[in-house]
């Protein structure tokens, strides 16, 4: 790698699994010391092991992240105190998708996934952002989503709390940016990590892009690192798409 990352200090929300992992992985590996966050334990552990193991620096902080402003509060000063004072970089990744329709939706998965995907990221971006600011740097990296753009029959809870992440992308540049503190998102297409050889229901919502195929986790630490880099220091309220032209392009076979 090539140290893009250097001396930075990140807190990865979400991050004991697939994209999250992907991202502090990533991160650990261009330079940053990384806490790791979620709510398993030994997930967490293995994730830190292997990034120690790689040479990398890596602490876990468990959190639950209910969308209280005291579990977010909590987890950025144990983060900051890990890091050594404070955090250059905060990727707001953690999230929950309950499968369903509208009207199979109750009120308590509603407000548990607005809690969760939504309160939690808002009231941890109102701790850092400021202390960023006080601080003149800082980048904050949100995680949107394609169906916020591109709808789907299914998943419309979930799409419109990720419609509002790239909505508070925009909001939390306009208010933090002149400070120094940039905030973008990127919104992933279809990304998963099939078995090999093992054929996956979500490879037909990739037929006619572009790319074809399934994105992988890293594909996503690559666009993550990118932002969080002094290479992004010119973008403010942007969501990149990393979806293999998924939401922009259709493909259309003679």
């Amino acid at each position: 790698m090539t140290g893009r990352l250097q001396g930075e200090r990140a807190l990865v929300t979400g991050s004991t699994s697939n994209i999250g992992r992907a991202i502090a992985e990533r991160f650990a590996a261009e330079g940053a010391h990384v806490i790791v966050s979620g709510r398993d334990v030994a997930r967490g552990a293995e994730v830190v092991d292997g990034i120690r193991a790689a040479g990398g620096r890596a602490d876990f902080v468990r959190a639950d992240l209910d969308g209280s402003p005291g579990a977010s509060r909590a987890l950025a000063e144990q983060a900051a105190a890990a890091l050594g004072g404070g955090i250059d970089v905060l990727v707001n990744n953690a999230g929950v998708y309950p499968p369903g329709t509208t009207a199979t939706t109750d009120e308590q998965t509603f407000d548990r996934v607005y809690a969760v995907n939504v309160k939690a990221p808002f009231f941890l971006t109102a701790v850092v952002a400021p202390e960023m600011a006080a601080a003149g740097k800082g980048a904050i990296v949100n995680l949107g989503s394609w169906v916020a753009r591109l709808a789907v029959p299914v998943g419309a809870l979930y799409a419109s709390t990720k419609g509002a992440m790239e909505t508070l992308t925009r909001a939390w540049a306009a208010e933090f940016g002149p400070r120094g503190v940039r905030v973008n998102a990127i919104s992933p297409g279809v990304i998963l990590e099939p078995a090999p050889g093992e054929p996956h229901p979500g490879e037909v919502m990739m037929n006619g892009t572009p790319a074809g195929w399934l994105g992988k986790p890293r594909y996503i630490a690559d666009a993550a690192v990118y932002l969080a880099s002094g290479e992004a220091s010119y973008l403010h309220g942007t969501v990149l798409d990393v979806d293999g032209g998924r939401t922009s392009t259709a493909v259309i076979a003679a």
